[in-house]
């Protein structure tokens, strides 16, 4: 999901003039339209939260409504769409009608791709918002949508990035090309000078907005840029727009190009842009048509605005809702959803239009699920399932929790570590080399701290008593939790098993306790201390462990573990300075 901060102002007063006073009434309603009202703060409350009441002063006290809007509905990014949607669900307006204006011959604005271009951003699409009347709050939420798509369906930039430009101080046709960093040189947004390519990237390199964006062409051999007939640049995508072309509160004719390495992302991008802004054009709901010119000689008109019918059978949404409408109530309640139906053929089937600002439905499951957002959740009639199954727990599961129960009665504190660790962790620290601990590595690991899925439960319950040091002795602890080897015999090559570790840290080892300790599990678990059907301890050595004071665990005939005393050199590479004995086996062969 995204969160959506909006002006209360705004929102009440475009929503409806009198019936949303109350905060709990639009809660309400955001429920039943499908959304969150995550919560009702300002932005002085925010910045008190995050930074103290001293930082917080001067900061607006304007209510600000803070929504959950599912990420697949880039109709409710901006304050118009999500309006526009909840007016359209009240029944106070109709859905309105998107319209595509071709100029005629020779008339309208064009936009040239060439060849350069295909190594790069290889797709460019365009479109023209004529005589738009910008506020400051209309102006403010145009930026504020289009930084939401570049997060959003453009994952930041790398699919799309959007320029929107002046086009009075500009003149067509346009042309989307690639040069060499040196050979490009334009006054970029809100800069009061002249930069080549190469200076733009090194001048943001410690822009904090902009510097996340650099890695997408920076070792490029050409940088995209986007020219119009004079020369003037428009923009360098996706890093940053041209000062030349800026919009401001008197533009009255937005040029807006998206270039990207996916068409339908872009395509969608442009479409939401349009539909979202062109209400305050003067000609509401239109969108002024750009001719794309490919390098093969190809063209297409822009933006798309496409819709398209979808036939659904009534019975199909009843039944997967559990529902009984009629299709004439079933078309109404999509209808609210911003999805215009009626029902054809005898009553058999619903055919929906699909419009332009709706790019998240793509099955007939998508038109079921508003229908059943439009019905209401809290009206559906629960009903017994047809077929009874009895829940169980899996056999595993409930012995880990058995044993949890004995072994916090037995005076350990269970802790919860990461199963994801460093390969010091596994291999270094406990004197072992990684290649023969079978570790499943991480491709692309984030921090040195999880590189590797841990193959033993132990360097987690060490660095856990080295984080609490200050505690009083003893410290007892255990952890009953899964570890992960390869195993090439398995569907996904690895494989994990479920291991109890606990450990005694104290002035003296304890070996005497964590011993004890192995033989009350063996108890609860009823196997007794024989060779032939119970269990049984042998001396062993092992890397991480004193020499002479290590054992292995025998039972049901197979080694499921290991006890003893810690080696020193352990200890201290986890920055521990006392003794600690340890006990760490596999509980699946008593499940």
């Amino acid at each position: 999901t995204q969160t959506q901060k909006l002006d209360r102002g705004l929102l009440i007063n475009q929503s409806s003039p009198s019936s949303f006073t109350a905060d709990e009434e639009f809660d309400e309603l955001c429920f039943e339209f499908g959304l969150e009202l995550d919560e009702i703060t300002s932005e002085k409350d925010i910045i008190s939260k995050e930074k103290g009441e001293e930082k917080a002063k001067g900061a607006s006290d304007v209510v600000l409504y803070k929504i959950d809007v599912p990420a697949n509905r880039y109709d409710l990014l901006c304050l118009e769409g999500l309006v526009r949607g909840l007016q359209v669900f009240k029944e106070r307006i109709n859905l309105p009608r998107f319209e595509k204006i071709i100029p005629a011959e020779g008339e309208g604005q064009r936009l040239i791709i060439t060849e350069q271009t295909a190594q790069i951003r290889p797709h460019a699409v365009a479109a023209i918002l004529r005589n738009i009347t910008f506020t400051k709050d209309r102006y403010d939420s145009f930026i504020d949508l289009q930084e939401k798509l570049h997060q959003n369906i453009c994952r930041k930039r790398a699919l799309v990035a959007i320029g929107t430009h002046d086009l009075d101080t500009i003149t067509g046709p346009f042309t989307f090309t690639a040069k060499a960093p040196s050979e490009i040189k334009f006054k970029p947004l809100n800069q009061s000078q002249e930069y080549t390519a190469s200076q733009i990237m090194d001048l943001y390199r410690t822009d904090s907005h902009l510097r996340h964006y650099l890695h997408l062409i920076e070792n490029k051999p050409r940088y995209p840029v986007i020219y119009d007939s004079n020369g003037v640049v428009l923009s360098m995508p996706p890093i940053i727009n041209g000062d030349h072309t800026k919009i401001s509160l008197n533009t009255r004719n937005v040029f807006i190009e998206c270039t990207g390495t996916d068409i339908t992302k872009a395509k969608i991008v442009l479409d939401i842009i349009v539909t979202m802004f062109s209400e305050y054009c003067e000609k509401p709901y239109t969108v002024e048509a750009v001719e794309v010119v490919y390098p093969n000689g190809k063209t297409h008109i822009y933006p798309e605005l496409a819709y398209r019918t979808e036939k659904v059978k009534p019975e199909y949404i009843n039944k997967k809702v559990g529902i009984s409408e009629t299709p004439s109530s079933l078309a109404k309640l999509l209808t609210r959803m911003c999805l215009k139906s009626h029902v054809t053929g005898n009553g058999n089937h619903l055919e929906i239009e699909i419009p332009p600002t709706r790019a998240d439905v793509i099955h007939a499951c998508d038109i079921v699920e508003d229908a059943a957002i439009a019905y209401g959740y809290n009206n559906i009639q629960m009903v017994i399932p047809k077929t009874y199954t009895i829940a169980n727990q899996l056999p595993l599961n409930k012995l880990t929790e058995l044993l949890r129960l004995d072994l916090a009665a037995a005076g350990f504190t269970e802790a919860l570590t990461f199963a994801l660790c460093s390969q010091e962790d596994i291999a270094d620290k406990l004197g072992t080399d990684i290649s023969a601990t079978n570790a499943v590595h991480i491709a692309n690991p984030k921090t040195a701290e999880f590189q590797v899925a841990r193959t033993t439960l132990l360097p987690g319950l060490l660095k856990t008593i080295a984080a609490n040091r200050k505690m009083p002795l003893p410290l007892k602890l255990f952890e009953i939790s899964d570890i992960v080897v390869k195993d090439p015999n398995t569907d996904v090559g690895a494989r994990n098993y479920r291991h109890l570790c606990a450990i005694y840290y104290n002035k003296s080892p304890g070996f005497e306790i964590i011993h004890g300790l192995l033989d009350r599990v063996m108890q609860v678990l009823e196997v007794p201390p024989s060779e032939e059907n119970g269990y049984t301890i042998k001396a062993a050595e092992g890397s991480a462990f004193f020499p002479g004071r290590c054992a292995e665990v025998f039972a049901k005939g197979q080694s499921i573990g290991k006890l003893g005393v810690i080696h020193p050199d352990v200890i201290t590479k986890f920055e521990l300075t006392m003794p600690c004995s340890v006990l760490e086996i596999n509980i699946e062969p008593f499940v």
